[in-house]
């Protein structure tokens, strides 16, 4: 069977990609980076890093319910932080190892440049394995 997309409802609808793409049940869920937006497409958190972790982190749930999975899925995330300060990197990691706790899942936390939308700094991607 093909690849399945999936746009959640409740999370913004402009994108130009697919939020959620699954495999067969009981394989692997790949997700878009999920971003700090509103349901209007509006940044939640201008300016602090956390409050753009946890927006973040909605998303991704909203996201990964979607294809029927939750944080107990992920096996693996990419953090990725607009900041060269490491202040900013651990305090997105702040927030993501209190909702996946110091034993989850591999992930790789990362500064960059620039994010896609103006005033965001922080994005996660995540793999999860689909329950069967």
């Amino acid at each position: 069977m093909p690849r399945e997309l999936i746009d959640p409802p409740g999370l913004y609808e402009g994108v130009p990609y697919s939020y959620v793409a699954t495999a067969p049940e009981g394989a692997t869920v790949f997700t878009a980076g999920a971003c700090p937006l509103d349901a209007d497409g509006a940044i939640v958190g201008a300016d602090d890093v956390a409050v753009q972790a946890r927006q973040t982190l909605d998303n991704l749930v909203v996201a990964l319910r979607a294809a029927d999975c939750g944080l107990e899925d992920v096996v693996k995330t990419t953090v990725y932080v607009a900041s060269s300060d490491q202040a900013d990197l651990l305090a997105a990691w702040a927030v993501v190892e209190a909702e996946l706790g110091t034993d989850g899942p591999p992930s790789t936390l990362l500064g960059v440049s620039v994010l896609g939308f103006k005033g965001q700094l922080v994005e996660i991607e995540a793999v999860a394995a689909r329950p069967g």
